[in-house]
């Protein structure tokens, strides 16, 4: 019995599609054709001429393969909504492809219904450009000195809103923090030094050096030399506290450049020399940030022809670096706070360039009446 039964849903499956297929306008003839539109009704007619018209559409545009653009696969997958004899109405695609622009479609509908609505940025369409004019003009800027920048000016941004318009920066690590709590309790009396060294362009090596106030992050002194040694870091000491006007404390690393006649002139000064441990570059973190930064913003940009060249250019950034950059360590203060304006919104603003253009500070420009 359940046999029989199979056997016959077989035959009726297969008698079906034999029906479909005979039904198709391609397979019937004048006559059979006449006679299977009279057994359907007119708004399925309708239907299929319209699905019949479009595909006729796109082959009279193309002369090789038939390319069915947005448009035309909207309309037939609107136009078939309205027929079940859809698939007979195929002739140049298959039912698959059919079905897979009506699901490309459905995913459309529903990703431009479930889209977020975006909303106005809470700060002035002009401040977004003056972000994006910083971040352009000035490549080795991140968030914060965008935000320093822009404190000067009287524009007060906070940090996640000049991200959105800007690439992320990368967190510096941190240092000890028992090394930190003691720079902290003793910053307003600890001066740091330190060396580096770059080449020109005949790879002939000069050795920097600075001497910073850590309080204000003020550069006190720089040199430049191609032989440093004990007399020379000496008198470079001499030249940074005139008339016994020193730090308490002077950091400083193990260097042989640093020998008896730097610690007389220290020692003579009332200095006291705190010397870093063997290989613990993070105990004089601050200096050696600063010697990073005038080697990412300003060193490894330039080629260096010769040592005046190399002074000017030390003495340029060092410039730049004390009276008009904001720093992140001191709160986006600048250095020389004699030498910081006070922030007026008022005013349009102007950029002067730095460096021959690889920095710009930006300040107000305030008319008389």
């Amino acid at each position: 019995m359940f046999y029989s039964i199979f056997i016959l849903k077989y035959f009726l499956f297969q008698f079906q599609q034999k029906i479909k297929q005979w039904a198709k306008p391609a397979t019937l003839s004048l006559i059979s054709g006449v006679i299977s539109d009279l057994t359907r009704s007119r708004s399925d007619l309708i239907v299929e001429n319209a699905l019949l018209r479009q595909q006729l559409i796109v082959l009279h545009r193309q002369v090789k393969r038939p390319l069915f653009t947005q448009h035309d696969r909207f309309r037939l997958v609107l136009i078939a909504r309205f027929s079940r004899f859809w698939k007979q109405a195929l002739h140049i695609i298959q039912p698959d492809t059919f079905l897979r622009w009506h699901r490309d479609l459905f995913r459309f509908y529903w990703r431009m219904k479930s889209k977020r609505k975006q909303n106005k940025p809470k700060i002035p369409p002009g401040t977004i450009d003056l972000i994006r004019k910083m971040a352009n003009e000035n490549r080795l800027w991140g968030a914060e000195r965008i935000r320093g920048e822009l404190l000067k000016l009287g524009i007060k941004v906070c940090k996640r809103t000049i991200q959105k318009y800007m690439p992320k920066e990368r967190k510096s690590p941190s240092s000890s923090q028992t090394w930190a709590t003691f720079v902290k309790n003793h910053i307003g009396d600890i001066w740091a030094c330190d060396f580096t060294v770059v080449y020109d362009w005949l790879f002939r090596p000069w050795h920097i050096f600075v001497i910073m106030e850590l309080k204000t992050r003020r550069i006190v002194h720089s040199a430049v030399t191609t032989s440093p040694s004990d007399e020379w870091t000496a008198q470079r000491l001499r030249e940074a506290t005139p008339w016994g006007q020193g730090p308490k404390y002077l950091l400083r690393d193990r260097d042989s450049k640093y020998g008896l006649r730097f610690s007389a002139v220290a020692k003579g000064s009332g200095i006291i020399e705190l010397k870093t441990p063997y290989r613990a570059p993070r105990a004089n973190g601050i200096c050696e940030r600063f010697i990073g930064s005038l080697k990412r913003e300003c060193l490894d940009h330039i080629l260096i022809l010769h040592g005046q060249h190399l002074r000017r250019v030390v003495k340029e950034f060092t410039i730049y670096f004390n009276q008009e950059r904001p720093h992140q360590g001191i709160g986006q203060q600048i250095p020389d706070y004699n030498n910081q304006p006070e922030a007026n919104p008022i005013g349009s603003i102007t950029s002067r360039a730095i460096l021959g253009g690889l920095h710009h500070s930006y300040s107000r420009q305030t008319y008389l009446h």
